[in-house]
């Protein structure tokens, strides 16, 4: 059987002004959907296409919980998260082309 792993992840607009926090099984296909405005509402609106921070699971319990406990947080505390692995907030996913 194959693994399957869950990820809570970070997208961002150009200007670093907007942040969406979502969850997924598959996080390319996920941010192929923002990127491609398949995915209606939020990041359509307002263009949040760039990833800029992830972290992986293996239970999805786990992922939706970290995923709720980062939305509550203040947007300095998500900001100096994401910089510890992503100091200039770079687009992760240009590392998979």
């Amino acid at each position: 059987m194959k693994e399957r792993h869950y990820y809570v992840y970070f997208l961002m607009n150009k200007l670093h002004t907007t942040l969406y926090i979502g969850i997924t099984s598959n996080l390319q296909k996920r941010l192929w959907q923002h990127q491609e405005k398949i995915a209606k509402g939020f990041t359509q609106k307002y263009n949040i296409t760039k990833l800029v921070y992830y972290e992986t699971y293996d239970d999805p319990e786990t992922a939706i919980a970290r995923e709720k406990q980062l939305k509550r947080w203040s947007r300095a505390k998500k900001e100096a998260l994401m910089r510890q692995i992503n100091p200039h907030l770079e687009d992760l996913s240009l590392a998979w082309n």
